[in-house]
Formats: C-alpha cells, sequence, structure tokens
C-alpha cells in the first residue's frame, strides 16, 4: 500500500500543517513501490526515444512524460498527444502554441521532438529533470485525494515561481489558459463564476486590477515574492473553508449560507459590470 499523505485539518490550518511536514511526507510517499518502478522504467528507456511516436507507443514511459507536467488526465488521447509533441514550439501557430493551456506547450518545447533541434530526451540530465517533476505532481494528486483545495494552493505556489517570469502580457494569458491557476486566482479575488464567460482581454484586465490593489503594481513580478503568493492562497483557502462551512450543519450554518447568497449577488452584480464594459 502506498502511503498517503495525511492532512489532519481543513484550510489554513492544514496549510500550515503540510508546509510544516512536507519535506518528511514527501520523502515517505517517494518510497511508494509502484512510483519508484514507474521511475526506473523513464530512466532507463527514455534517452533511446527519439520520436512522439515513440513515446507515445509506451504507456509506461508516457504516464510519467505526462504526469510531469500535469497532464495525467490526458493518457489516453495519443493521437492528441502526438500532435502537441510532433508540431513543436518554435512556430507560433503550432498545435501546442494555439492550446490555451500552457502545459502542453512546456510538455513539448522540454521533449524537442518537433523542434530543430529535435528530441532532448538524451540530454544530459533529461531523465532526472522529468521524473523529479513527476514525483513533485505524484506528491501532490496524493494531497488532493484528501484536499483538492491543498493540491490547488501546492500547484500555485510552484507554477507561479515560472509564472512570475518572463513577459507579462502572456503570462497573464498563460495563467488564464491554467485551470488550476485561474480557479485559485478567481476564488481568491471573489469574482464570479461567470467571469470566464466575459472577454479575454477584459478578464485580463480584471486580474491586473485586482492584483494592484492588493500589491501596489499589476505586473506578475509581484509574484516573485514568497509572501505575495502566500497571500493569495491564504484568502484561496478561506474562501474555500467558509464556502464548505456554509454547507455544513450547525449553528453556524444559516448565517454562512446568507454570507454566501449576499456574495453571490455581489459577485452578480460585478459580472453584469464587467460583461457591460466588455
Amino acid at each position: 500500500m502506498s502511503f498517503q499523505p495525511s492532512i489532519p485539518l481543513p484550510g489554513i490550518a492544514g496549510w500550515r500543517f503540510l508546509e510544516r511536514t512536507q519535506a518528511a511526507q514527501q520523502a515517505a510517499f517517494d518510497k511508494g513501490a509502484e512510483l519508484k518502478r514507474d521511475i526506473a522504467y523513464f530512466e532507463e528507456r527514455i534517452g533511446s526515444v527519439t520520436s512522439a511516436a515513440e513515446l507515445v507507443g509506451d504507456r509506461r514511459l508516457l504516464k510519467v512524460a505526462l504526469g510531469a507536467f500535469g497532464l495525467e488526465g490526458e493518457l489516453d488521447k495519443r493521437a492528441f498527444i502526438r500532435k502537441v509533441l510532433e508540431e513543436g514550439t518554435t512556430e507560433p501557430r503550432s498545435f501546442a502554441n494555439r492550446l490555451t493551456e500552457p502545459a502542453y506547450a512546456r510538455l513539448s518545447e522540454a521533449f524537442g521532438f518537433g523542434d530543430p533541434g529535435g528530441a532532448r530526451t538524451g540530454d544530459s540530465g533529461f531523465a532526472a529533470r522529468i521524473t523529479e517533476a513527476y514525483r513533485t505532481r505524484a506528491f501532490e494528486a496524493a494531497v488532493g485525494e484528501t484536499s483538492n483545495d491543498l493540491r490547488l494552493a501546492m500547484n500555485f505556489r510552484r507554477e507561479m515561481v515560472e509564472m512570475s517570469r518572463g513577459p507579462d502580457g502572456a503570462n497573464w494569458f498563460s495563467v488564464l489558459g491554467s485551470k488550476p491557476l485561474r480557479q485559485v486566482f478567481e476564488k481568491a479575488y471573489g469574482l464570479p463564476a461567470a467571469f470566464a464567460k466575459i472577454d479575454v482581454d477584459r478578464q485580463r484586465e480584471v486580474m491586473r486590477d485586482k492584483t494592484a490593489a492588493l500589491f501596489g503594481t499589476d505586473k506578475l513580478t509581484a509574484f516573485q515574492d514568497p509572501a505575495a503568493v502566500e497571500k493569495v492562497i491564504n484568502r484561496f483557502l478561506a474562501r474555500a473553508q467558509i464556502e464548505a462551512g456554509a454547507a455544513a450543519s450547525g449553528p453556524a450554518s444559516a448565517a454562512l449560507t446568507l454570507l454566501q447568497a449576499a456574495s453571490g449577488e455581489a459577485s452578480q452584480g460585478l459580472f453584469n459590470l464587467l460583461a457591460a464594459r466588455s
């Protein structure tokens, strides 16, 4: 039986516990037999794989490759993944670059099958980089079996390090294209469920405005500061816990339900305003 991460408390308290114990829990998780077999298989064989067809033709290799980029749910979409890999990322209109989820482009760029330099699978350190990412993502997925909110928080903390670098405009669109990052930002910023339906340029504007109000700048470089990342995570987890509490029975349930209803009315008003301006 594989190690299951322990999360004894919900919300921010659970997050604090996880932060304190993550290194030890990750170490215990890494000893799991299935994980070790997957990693050993990948590290032994990936160096000889030189094409997208070979990679998608080996389910065990593909499992690790996709898992390293948070795309484990795409394991049965082999034709789709092959197209992502074969067209590369050099051309702006390549298949991976046209997809809203940025993880596809990262996958394609990492393996290099469709780029001028060709496969990177034999490069020094390549297998170790992919399997390290796979370990990290697999642990997050295991945490998600107990608390998906904490899995989202872990993903946000890791991904925002990368997102805070590079061209700001492009990265804001990458944030909007990443479902896990979008979920955290939308809840942390108190945005309505209908927010995703408005024009994407307006979505980016709202995200920038909310970020500027909290951090004094509308740029993603704000999240180079770990304190800024933590602030968004805390807001996300606090709102998630309030929403979860509103559905529970007990003396506070009625009050929480009223608060949630009031928040919903305000959110609908915000959506109407955004839609009118877009």
